[in-house]
């Protein structure tokens, strides 16, 4: 009987090990998770800066105050131009930037900022500055890894990290516009880190956070880097954003594979129409919610990026082809788009 005893006691034994063996596996897999967090957050903090800002406002009197304001804003090129919001610096008196050893301050200037998109580009002249590696914001993934970092004291950057909760969310900038494609994510944002990138594991810019709804709990919002890189573009050239106008809010969609197939189209995505504004182009060339705008004058159009990217000043008062899905059925329209500045 005593060694029958023994004999269960090695079985269960036995049986155990397995389950027991579950904590390392489970430890290393939170290990993975801090390693990435710890890991783009160095790489991407030196790169990170503080923007304090000086803005002329109005009394009720009419007498003209000075208003403290900030934000956070990251380097993009090595001789010193910065990602930022537009609410952050636009209508600055002064501008001064802070790097991340909290020592060292120089003064900025405003490149150009577009309130449509909530995107600025300043520059300081410092030496020895960290570039951030930009990446592409059409590749995300719902589900995904987002890490918010900011330097809203100018001494310690700070960091969130969460997922992709949601793309190709719409959110209007405070001029007004419907901002279209924007990254909505659960990385929540502390005060002071508008301008700030949002980066993936493996250490890539993909967005510049802009804003988050407390009481939506806590949602945070980011403009993706695609459309980021294309608005600096033109701010650097022109120091302004023209563009076309069509009338239309949108957002990017996956296409169905047999409609991809039937058609032969270049792209598995779409811009879908979610709104069309009375008297605009959009109205005036047939264009209904709930159509798919595909390609424009022969261009694929797979996301909001590239119909922002293709409605350049060159399409303003110019015929452009439209092609759309209407249901399943391919159609061609006309549009002729208008100027609509940046404001």
């Amino acid at each position: 009987m005593q060694q029958e005893l023994v004999n269960q006691a090695l079985d269960l034994n036995s049986a155990i090990q397995p389950t027991a063996g579950l904590a390392p596996s489970d430890s290393a897999l939170l290990d993975a998770y801090s390693q990435a967090v710890v890991g783009t957050a160095e790489k991407i903090s030196p790169s990170v800066v503080k923007i304090d800002v000086a803005q002329a406002t109005r009394n009720r009197s009419g007498e003209q105050r000075e208003r403290q304001g900030g934000g956070s804003g990251f380097v993009f090129t090595p001789d010193g131009l910065i990602l930022t919001n537009s609410h952050v610096v636009h209508d600055a008196v002064r501008i001064h930037v802070s790097l991340p050893d909290g020592q060292h301050r120089f003064p900025a200037h405003v490149i150009g900022d577009d309130p449509a998109t909530d995107i600025a580009v300043i520059r300081i002249d410092a030496p020895n500055l960290i570039a951030a590696p930009l990446g592409d914001s059409q590749k995300l993934r719902v589900g995904q890894l987002a890490i918010a970092i900011g330097n809203p004291y100018g001494f310690q950057y700070t960091v969130t990290a969460g997922v992709v909760s949601a793309l190709g969310r719409s959110l209007r900038s405070y001029s007004g516009r419907l901002i279209d494609d924007v990254i909505q994510t659960d990385a929540s944002l502390n005060p002071g880190n508008s301008g700030g990138p949002l980066v993936t594991s493996d250490g890539h810019v993909v967005g510049v956070n802009t804003a988050t709804i407390m009481g939506a709990q806590g949602l945070c919002f980011a403009i993706g880097i695609n459309t980021a890189k294309f608005v600096a573009t033109k701010l650097l050239r022109d120091g302004r954003i023209r563009r076309g106008y069509i009338g239309v809010e949108a957002q990017t969609v996956p296409l169905h594979r047999r409609v991809v197939r039937f058609y032969d189209l270049a792209q598995e995505s779409g811009v879908v129409v979610a709104f069309v504004t009375e008297g605009s182009p959009a109205q005036r060339s047939g264009l209904r919610e709930g159509d798919v705008i595909i390609s424009l004058d022969n261009q694929p159009v797979a996301g909001v990026d590239d119909l922002h990217r293709l409605l350049t000043e060159a399409k303003v008062g110019v015929s452009s082809q439209v092609v759309i899905l209407r249901g399943t059925e391919k159609r061609e329209l006309s549009v002729v788009p208008e100027e609509r500045n940046g404001d």
